[in-house]
């Protein structure tokens, strides 16, 4: 049994995709499994991923069902009952982990709590020329680099320098809540079941969150390591937005905070 489960969501994203698979195989932290919970996607994806599986040492699993619009939430619950760790990490199948990605999350795991990560948001013309080479040298992660690659420099670049005493402070400081971010963030797989999994109403807009909101209400406590679980979000542009459904989404996660709920009955078990 794995130590750990990496659930990595993904959407036609193959190309971002492969690079992502390819900052796992490089995980200093091994004794882990990798779920890709597909909502849709087309056969490029499924070839990515089973050419990738044959020829890397990882263990990989592709959970699939057919796209009916954005259904991100359903396919995660899917691949939560699949998991084989009694920890899960989830991100996004457009965050290229940094090496040592896993083994934070798992060395920073705690009892009775949840672990809320960041990412730090390449534009797009660098997203474009990451090459699998600058992803086994590290050199996506690399402040220089990336501003020799045209990036501006800004305070958040802390996010790839914090070590030692400024990273515990910088997560202590940030005036960012500790939430679950969907791209970066781990919990005990017994807690996501005590919760019912996340809420299949909601579309894009807060479905992470909602998650985690009610996991507080349940007492599981959110610790912030956004200077610490680092990796890089490739640039997309979000097509699957729509208003009615940050409307509904926005609507749900008022319910849950205000009645202070820990179940959604729209989750993993659903009334018969």
């Amino acid at each position: 049994m794995p130590k750990l489960s990496v659930i990595i969501s993904t959407y036609n994203q193959p190309k971002w995709l492969y690079n992502v698979l390819i900052g796992y195989q490089l995980q200093t932290f091994k004794d882990f499994e990798i779920i890709i919970a597909d909502d849709g996607s087309s056969q490029s994806t499924k070839q990515v991923i089973d050419s990738f599986a044959k020829q890397s040492n990882l263990s990989i699993s592709h959970v699939w069902h057919e796209d009916k619009g954005f259904r991100k939430t359903t396919i995660l619950n899917t691949a939560i009952l699949k998991s084989k760790a009694d920890y899960l990490l989830f991100t996004d199948g457009d965050c290229i982990p940094r090496k040592d990605f896993v083994q934070i999350h798992f060395n920073l795991k705690q009892q009775n709590c949840f672990l809320s990560g960041g990412y730090f948001k390449l534009p797009k013309h660098i997203s474009e020329i990451i090459t699998e080479t600058d992803i086994q040298s590290q050199h996506c992660f690399d402040k220089h680099w990336l501003l020799q690659h045209g990036l501006k420099s800004s305070f958040k670049l802390n996010k790839l320098t914090a070590k030692g005493l400024k990273q515990v402070l910088l997560n202590t400081l940030t005036p960012t809540k500790a939430t679950w971010d969907g791209m970066n963030a781990s919990g005990w797989k017994k807690d996501l079941l005590s919760v019912n999994g996340f809420d299949q109403r909601m579309a894009y807009g807060g479905e992470d969150r909602e998650l985690g909101e009610r996991l507080i209400n349940l007492g599981v406590k959110p610790i912030q390591i956004r200077y610490s679980a680092i990796c890089v979000h490739l640039y997309h542009e979000r097509s699957y937005i729509n208003e009615n459904a940050l409307t509904t989404n926005q609507a749900i996660r008022k319910a849950t905070k205000s009645l202070k709920k820990t179940w959604t009955d729209y989750g993993i078990k659903q009334p018969i």
